[in-house]
């Protein structure tokens, strides 16, 4: 891997913009650190990846158009946070299982304050979940249930019944994406990642609640009528970002941009 932005004495002289070796864990920590955040703020950070022509899955999947360096950082990029945010449909095709505890990070997360891993909050209406998975029986730290106050009773019976914590973030059955950042942030899990999917990203872009976009450009094409990174309602005007960090390794780009 190399660092394409931002350019420094390093990686613009010969040497180094063609230097091209595996990072450490720890250097990709360094890399991805969130920012600083004052008493009460919180960070909400998506992670994606697109292939050339825009696709963001491939058979309903991520997986196929991912790699080895790009599913490292989504590891690393969990390690990191309180709390990993995933709606409802991208937990049931992707096969989500509680995060786990990485020896890696331990000293990491101990000195942030943080448990052993991050929590896993998953966005739902419906409730529409198998709640005998071990996502919500056996995770190391609960899993969040994240709903409107018009959700099913029933379905909320059982997700408290599984071990699950329900989070109201809605007036309605549908969750409001911005409350949803302000409920887990007053939970103490300020440093937030969500893994989509496109149509949940699109709403945290609406929302104007998303603070960056981590985005792995794979040097793939697919064609087709895959999802793009984000769907769902249009923002009036285009919110702008601004470019933290370019990687490059094997024709994959690892980019980071942040709100202005």
């Amino acid at each position: 891997m190399r660092r394409l932005f931002p350019v420094t004495d390093q990686t613009s002289s010969p040497s180094g913009a063609t230097a091209d070796r595996e990072w450490s864990l720890d250097e990709l920590a360094e890399a991805y650190a969130y920012p600083e955040l004052a008493p009460g703020a919180h960070w909400l950070r998506a992670n994606m990846v697109s292939t050339l022509d825009g696709a963001a899955q491939h058979d309903g999947r991520s997986q196929p158009i991912s790699g080895e360096t790009d599913m490292r950082i989504f590891g690393t990029l969990r390690a990191l946070a309180d709390v990993v945010i995933a709606g409802a449909e991208t937990v049931r095709q992707e096969g989500y299982r509680p995060a786990r505890a990485r020896e890696a990070f331990a000293a990491r997360r101990a000195a942030a304050g943080q448990g052993p891993a991050p929590a896993i909050a998953v966005v739902t209406a419906s409730l529409d979940l198998d709640f005998t998975l071990p996502l919500f029986t056996s995770p190391l730290v609960p899993t969040l249930v994240l709903t409107g106050a018009g959700a099913p009773s029933d379905r909320v019976a059982e997700a408290t019944a599984a071990g699950a914590e329900v989070v109201v973030a809605g007036e309605g059955a549908a969750v409001d994406p911005a409350r949803a950042v302000r409920e887990l942030a007053a939970r103490g899990l300020r440093r937030q990642l969500t893994e989509g999917g496109p149509r949940l990203l699109g709403q945290f872009v609406a929302a104007d609640a998303l603070d960056e976009l981590c985005l792995t450009i794979s040097p793939m094409v697919t064609a087709g009528d895959a999802q793009r990174i984000a769907g769902g309602p249009s923002v009036t005007v285009p919110h702008r970002l601004v470019p933290a960090s370019v990687l490059e390794e094997a024709g994959f780009l690892f980019t980071s941009y942040r709100r202005i």
